[in-house]
């Protein structure tokens, strides 16, 4: 009876590492409380570890000792399997490339509103060279001042938003900054209803007025709270389709992991039609949220996505404005036009 009962409790460990090793897999991303638990891959990594050092330390129990053998085996291959996936998915990188004449550097982060102050945020997008910025819970009177610091410091931004007008919520609040090299832009008209933008935390679709830009979408899903799941949700698929033509560029706050956006892609995407920039660039294993966090034990949820228009040289996530006062890192992606 005993040895069933030890063989039983294997038999559901191996299943819960597997479905946490690869949620995809089993279609279980989406689903609470998985979504939680696989945010935070890096923790979950420690964790097995952990269960693999304890179920060898009582191993010398001999009784148990095939029981426990058995575990430990079951979290070593979990523990290789969760540090192939992210190291696949990349560690992170010190530096960006060279930018070259061709090249754009895109930055989001999401600056928690007024916790991170105008001059901090130009100032980084100006010594990073960023083309273009997303900037989540951030209103447009913070963009404008990001504008002006940034034109001051040599680099101008014409600023660009959206907002659903709850007074108070700086969620409510999503900001676009983009280089006059890029083109000109106009914002898509949007609602709150949800047939033409995130569902509760506003998007910017900015699309080119002179046909040669890419569209590009300063992006905000709602967080994957238990009351907000459905909405969650239908923000990603909302996401996905905004990668549907050919010349997109889309960053900012997914809430999500890959592993949450597993099933959204198509013709080989992500997420629509759009890959993740980090995650070909070797960063995409770093953790944006929380800064309290150890980069590696963080969520990775603020991403910047491209179709396969463009090809992402570079990427690093900037662990050094920890202390700045918003709980997202910044991340910048270098690109480059495939054609």
């Amino acid at each position: 009876m005993l040895r069933l009962l030890g063989t039983l409790v294997t038999v559901v460990a191996a299943i819960a590492a597997a479905v946490l090793t690869w949620p995809g897999f089993f279609r279980v991303g989406q689903v609470f409380p998985v979504t939680q638990v696989i945010a935070f891959r890096g923790v979950v990594t420690a964790a097995f570890g952990l269960l693999l050092l304890l179920c060898l330390l009582l191993a010398a129990v001999r009784r148990l000792r095939r029981f426990l053998l058995s575990l430990a085996f079951v979290m070593a291959v979990a523990v290789v399997a969760n540090l192939v996936v992210l190291a696949g998915r990349g560690l992170g990188n010190a530096t960006l490339p060279d930018k070259t004449d061709g090249s754009i550097r895109v930055m989001t982060w999401n600056t928690a509103g007024d916790a991170t102050s105008a001059q901090t945020i130009a100032q980084t997008a100006v010594a990073m060279r960023a083309d273009v910025v997303s900037l989540p819970e951030t209103t447009i009177d913070t963009g404008a001042a990001v504008a002006v610091a940034m034109r001051e410091l040599g680099q101008p931004m014409w600023a660009y938003h959206t907002e659903y007008g709850v007074d108070g919520w700086a969620a409510d609040s999503t900001t676009l900054l983009i280089s006059p090299g890029m083109g000109d832009y106009a914002v898509v008209a949007s609602a709150q209803d949800g047939t033409s933008n995130t569902s509760t935390v506003p998007s910017v679709v900015a699309m080119p007025t002179n046909g040669s830009g890419p569209i590009i979408v300063a992006a905000h899903a709602v967080a994957p709270r238990q009351s907000a799941m459905a909405d969650w949700r239908h923000d990603l698929r909302w996401l996905a389709d905004q990668c549907a033509a050919d010349d997109v560029i889309m960053a900012g706050d997914f809430n999500a992991t890959l592993d949450h956006m597993a099933g959204l892609g198509t013709d080989g995407g992500t997420l629509g039609r759009c890959t993740d920039a980090a995650a070909t660039s070797g960063t995409g294993a770093v953790g944006t949220w929380p800064t309290s966090l150890p980069a590696l034990a963080g969520a990775p949820v603020d991403h910047v996505l491209t179709t396969s228009a463009w090809r992402s040289t570079g990427s690093v996530v900037l662990s050094s404005l920890d202390g700045s006062g918003s709980d997202h890192r910044p991340l910048v992606v270098q690109l480059d036009r495939t054609g």
